[in-house]
C-alpha cells in the first residue's frame, strides 16, 4: 500500500438528510460509521423515504441538526431553537409541522423503501419549487439490509477534489470521511476497485464515484444556497458512475467495508 494522505474530517448524520456532526473518532463496521443514518423520515402519504434529493418537498430537513447515536437518544435541534429527541412522543408531529407533510421518524424502514431523486440540473434550471423529472430507486442498494444510506455504507472525498471543484465546504457533500491529500482533483475516480486502509484497522473497498444530486446546492443550516457546488463537478468530472447509468456530475466515492475498525482524525490513509 502507498500512503495517500490523512483522515482530516469524520462525520456522521444520524437522521437521513438532516445536518450531522463532526467526530474525532468512531468505529466503522459493515453498516458504516457508528450511528450514521440510523433513522429516516417516512412520508405517510407515499410511503417513500424523505430525502432532500427532492428539494421541492424536503429541503427543510437541512434546517435540523441531528446528533448522537442509536441505541442512545438522538437529539434534534430545530431551526427555531427548540430541541426534540428520537424518544419524544411528539417528535413526529413536530417534524410534520416543520416540513408541511405528515411524516414518521423510523429506524426500521420497510424492505421495499424507495426514495425520490429530482433531476439536479433541472432543479438548477427551473428552481427549487418547480416540478421536474424524478427517478425512484431503492435505499442502500450496496449496503446491508435495513440500511438507510443512499447507496453504500461509506461516502468519502478528498481535499484535492474539493479544491479542484472550487473549494466548497465539504459539509455540502455530506461525506463520512474527508481525506487530506496532494493528488490531483477527482483522484477518487481512479480508486474504484481498490482498497483503502485508514488507521491500523479499517479497510474499505471503493465501489463507485458518487453522482451528485441537488443537495450540495441547497442551504445547509447557516450555509446559503450554492449552485456552483453542482455546476463545478458537472463541468469538470462528468463520468459514468455505475454500469447502466449515463454520465453524471460526480464528486467523491462510495465504499464498502472490507474489515471493520476504529478510526481517528489524523490517521494515515493508504491506497492498495
Amino acid at each position: 500500500m502507498t500512503v495517500t494522505g490523512q483522515l482530516r474530517q469524520l462525520w456522521r448524520y444520524p437522521v437521513k438528510s438532516m445536518l450531522g456532526e463532526a467526530l474525532t473518532g468512531a468505529t466503522v463496521d459493515e453498516r458504516g460509521v457508528a450511528g450514521d443514518r440510523r433513522y429516516a423520515l417516512l412520508d405517510r402519504e407515499t410511503g417513500r423515504v424523505a430525502s432532500a434529493k427532492q428539494p421541492r418537498l424536503w429541503r427543510r430537513l437541512l434546517t435540523v441538526r441531528a446528533s448522537g447515536a442509536a441505541p442512545d437518544v438522538v437529539r434534534l435541534d430545530l431551526p427555531d431553537g427548540a430541541a426534540r429527541s428520537t424518544r419524544d412522543a411528539d417528535v413526529d408531529a413536530v417534524l410534520s409541522r416543520l416540513l408541511g407533510r405528515p411524516v414518521t421518524l423510523t429506524g426500521d424502514p420497510p424492505p421495499d423503501a424507495v426514495l425520490e431523486r429530482a433531476d439536479p440540473e433541472a432543479v438548477l434550471a427551473a428552481g427549487l419549487d418547480a416540478t421536474v423529472p424524478t427517478t425512484h430507486g431503492p435505499v442502500g442498494a450496496a449496503a446491508p439490509p435495513g440500511s438507510l444510506v443512499d447507496f453504500a455504507p461509506v461516502h468519502l472525498l478528498t481535499t484535492a477534489t474539493l479544491a479542484a471543484a472550487g473549494g466548497a465546504d465539504p459539509v455540502r457533500y455530506r461525506p463520512n470521511l474527508v481525506v487530506e491529500n496532494t493528488d490531483d482533483g477527482f483522484a477518487e475516480n481512479d480508486w474504484v476497485g481498490r482498497e483503502l486502509r485508514i488507521g491500523p484497522e479499517l479497510v474499505l473497498r471503493v465501489l463507485a464515484p458518487t453522482p451528485r444530486c441537488a443537495v450540495p446546492t441547497l442551504a445547509h443550516g447557516p450555509l446559503p444556497r450554492d449552485p456552483e457546488a453542482l455546476r463545478a463537478p458537472a463541468r469538470l468530472n462528468r463520468v459514468v458512475p455505475l454500469p447502466g447509468l449515463g454520465p453524471q456530475p460526480c464528486l467523491g466515492a462510495y465504499a464498502a467495508v472490507v474489515r471493520p475498525g476504529r478510526v481517528t482524525v489524523g490517521d494515515r490513509v493508504e491506497l492498495g
